[in-house]
């Protein structure tokens, strides 16, 4: 019996992943919590050993030899304990073994329900460390359910052999874009927190960094660690800019976010349902870095003002509808990528 009950051990730890020790941890507990439960005054007597390598369980109360017992549960007769053992004398400790199969019904469920406990607590604890791990990360999922008042997605991902549900609120979901039941997403991973049914795992499709991770599976360079993403600004649904710059004089950084005929970007910008992206080169050199992230408009000066957070802009007049964009998101996205509030000025109104 004991050989059967190790190895339905050795089974969870092969089908589960829930290692040996954990296992035999938990069922100590349980069976000392059904051992406590038929002997209520033998909290701190009681005892539970198991043993995997000997394949062996030992389940016993420790009472001591005294003359007069003033508790049963902690404490026997001289006589009782020379009927298990003549050679007990007062002041000995009395070792009884306890048969399991003696247990009252309520503490056989009662350790039926800690081993339970056990194994759940075991599974939710593998996802979380599963998908703690892939915070700030992309993953696939499958979407179940698309919540018709709210908008909110209701999805599977999964990491390897892990599973979980997650919920994409209707503001981390892309405006307009229409997904339905079955379909394949790439969402990013926010956070991931700790709850009683499980991980709750927050997902986006808003988040700057899901444009970041989109290329670096795209790009090789980026993947490489030769062309670096220095900084993404982004309105979902609408228009990204990203900021990138390469250690090796010889990759052309944009060139190799773009790819041959655009391919890489065009898998980037179709992932995200036809999302603009304007990859821009990142400069040590404030001025022309600010000058590059309001392309597609053209520069004419760059001025950093006093207060260190703050630029002029100088464009020419034609072109300054453009670098300002529609309804201001050209200039807005290029403020945020640089992180300087920038004030576009006409040529003309310059000089």
């Amino acid at each position: 019996m004991n050989a059967e009950f190790f190895m339905a051990i050795e089974d969870i730890e092969r089908e589960k992943g829930i290692s040996q020790t954990y296992m035999v941890e938990r069922i100590e507990q349980a069976l000392l919590a059904a051992l406590r439960k038929d002997f209520p005054g033998a909290v701190e007597s009681a005892h539970v050993e198991l043993n995997p390598k000997k394949r062996t369980i030992e389940m016993y109360v420790e009472r001591r030899v005294v003359a007069e017992p003033e508790n049963p549960d902690l404490e026997i007769t001289l006589e009782e304990a020379r009927e298990i053992n003549k050679r007990y004398k007062i002041g000995d400790i009395v070792r009884e073994e306890i048969d399991a199969r003696k247990f009252g019904r309520i503490a056989a469920q009662a350790a039926k329900q800690v081993i339970v406990q056990g194994i759940r607590e075991a599974e939710r604890n593998m996802v979380y460390d599963e998908f703690t791990s892939k915070e700030h990360e992309i993953l696939t999922g499958i979407v179940t359910h698309v919540e018709a008042k709210t908008g909110a997605v209701s999805m599977q991902i999964a990491s390897n052999t892990e599973y979980t549900e997650a919920v994409m609120p209707y503001t981390e979901c892309i405006p307009g874009e229409r997904v339905g039941e079955g379909e394949r997403l790439k969402v990013y991973i926010v956070e991931v927190r700790r709850a009683t049914r499980g991980p709750q795992v927050t997902i986006s499709r808003t988040h700057p960094g899901l444009v970041k991770r989109l290329f670096e599976l795209e790009v090789p360079e980026i993947a490489g660690g030769i062309v670096e993403i220095k900084s993404v600004a982004r309105e979902a649904g609408s228009r990204t800019k990203l900021a990138v710059r390469s250690s090796d004089p010889v990759v052309e950084p944009i060139g190799a976010c773009v790819g041959p005929r655009g391919a890489r970007v065009n898998a980037v910008v179709e992932e995200l349902g036809g999302e603009k992206i304007d990859i821009v080169k990142y400069s040590d050199i404030v001025e022309e870095y600010i000058s590059s992230a309001l392309a597609p408009s053209d520069v004419v000066k760059v001025t950093l003002l006093s207060d260190g957070k703050s630029c002029r802009v100088i464009v020419p007049d034609s072109q300054l509808s453009l670098a300002i964009g529609k309804e201001g998101q050209n200039v807005r996205l290029a403020a945020r990528l640089t992180g300087y509030k920038i004030d576009i000025k006409p040529q003309s109104q310059y000089m």
